[in-house]
């Protein structure tokens, strides 16, 4: 239980302190970003990717008298449900009929609330970094009033417009060993994404879900980072980290998953039994925060290449699968249930790996039905076909449209 005062007293500094920071640079997400008086829009993504900076440039610029409230404050470790009729009335003091709350998922039962504000005719922009709030639950939770949407560290494009460099292989270099972490790609203090990756795998996953062992989720998910771009599996890594159940690897994942740490990406099947079992293929949500952490990762250019190229198609579309059956393709990406792109990424094309990386994306482009495919490198250029089929070699930049 919270007072009124002490809402209205933290509603009012929390307001002052984002009013007081800098906007920084225009999200180029925020442009498809609606705000609709009929619909809750959420923004979720991980944390310290730039959501209350973009939360800032649509008050700024669209919402000047907004109501701003961020529920992860310490001071509202004590609010809970009841104390929602006091919040309306601070609400009602400020005459505002905009809403933006931040991180209201680590309340239970906010869904609710939302909808009476929906209810009540208010504008709603709500925040978090927890993919729960993007879940399809929601779809019944709010009757479908709501419109979800992710916000991910800076693309390459926003990382050269900010670092006000041009867009050619030398920034993307840059972009492959900083990531797009705004403060860090600000600082250059390592620190901070030491300590992102800590706070990650402590307050969202092991304060939030009740892991008990705390040491061993920190072991994995240093192994996973440090192997983005590999196969995993919850078996082996059961045997590998002595942990008692399959299950509690899958659990794990998925808690990765949620805070947008990791993805994972399945096989290619028509069964959804198969996918669940079968090895996946990890990725990280920003290259930077893998090479702070894991040193030997940005040395191994091939393996930050193609998860690059995984999080320029994942910032797109949300299915997308690896292929492998005589031969290997990394990403076939789907929309509404249908093959949209099969891209085959490699750092540098040789002799000896040439007929390899080709023949995988023949086979995918012949197992899909499709006529065309890419292979992504660093920097060359190329075109190759079979069978009436096209495999186009593209440099990164390109791919990335620089």
């Amino acid at each position: 239980m919270i007072l009124k005062s002490t809402l209205a007293e933290v509603a009012d500094a929390q307001m002052g302190n984002l009013l007081n920071r800098d906007t920084g640079l225009p999200r180029h997400a925020t442009e498809k970003y609606p705000v609709l008086a009929s619909h809750a829009l959420i923004i979720s993504g991980i944390r310290r990717c730039g959501k209350s900076t973009m939360l800032n440039q649509l008050l700024q610029r669209k919402f000047e008298d907004a109501f701003y409230f961020n529920f992860e404050d310490p001071r509202l470790f004590d609010l809970e449900r009841n104390d929602f009729p006091r919040l309306d009335e601070v609400i009602a003091d400020r005459e505002s009929r905009t809403l933006y709350f931040d991180e209201i998922q680590v309340l239970d039962g906010w869904e609710r609330y939302v909808r009476q504000k929906l209810d009540e005719g208010f504008q709603l922009v709500i925040t978090g970094s927890n993919a729960t709030l993007l879940s399809h639950e929601l779809g019944t939770k709010l009757t479908g009033r709501h419109i979800t949407k992710e916000l991910f560290p800076f693309s390459w494009k926003e990382f050269c417009e900010f670092k006000s460099l041009r867009l050619s292989e030398a920034s993307l270099t840059a972009y492959m060993k900083a990531g797009g972490f705004p403060e860090y790609v600000k600082t250059g203090n390592d620190d901070i994404l030491h300590q992102l990756f800590e706070d990650i795998l402590l307050r969202d996953i092991a304060a939030r879900y009740g892991v008990r062992d705390v040491k061993t989720l920190q072991r994995l998910a240093l192994y996973l980072v440090s192997n983005v771009g590999n196969l995993v599996s919850g078996n082996k890594l059961r045997s590998l980290f002595g942990v008692g159940a399959t299950s509690t690897v899958m659990e794990y994942f998925s808690h990765l998953q949620q805070t947008w740490l990791l993805f994972f990406v399945p096989r290619f099947s028509y069964s959804m039994r198969k996918q669940s079992i079968n090895p996946r293929k990890v990725y990280a949500i920003d290259t930077g925060l893998v090479n702070v952490n894991t040193k030997s990762f940005s040395d191994d250019h091939g393996r930050v290449l193609e998860n690059l190229v995984f999080l320029f198609l994942r910032r797109s579309f949300h299915e997308i699968c690896y292929f492998s059956e005589k031969g290997e393709c990394d990403f076939v990406v789907f929309d509404k249930g249908k093959a949209r792109n099969i891209v085959q990424v490699c750092y540098e094309l040789t002799p000896d790996n040439l007929d390899r990386e080709l023949n995988g994306l023949f086979e995918a482009l012949t197992f899909f039905e499709m006529k065309k495919g890419f292979i992504v490198t660093k920097n060359q250029s190329d075109r190759f076909k079979r069978d009436g089929k096209i495999a186009e070699v593209i440099p990164v930049h390109d791919f990335f449209g620089g």
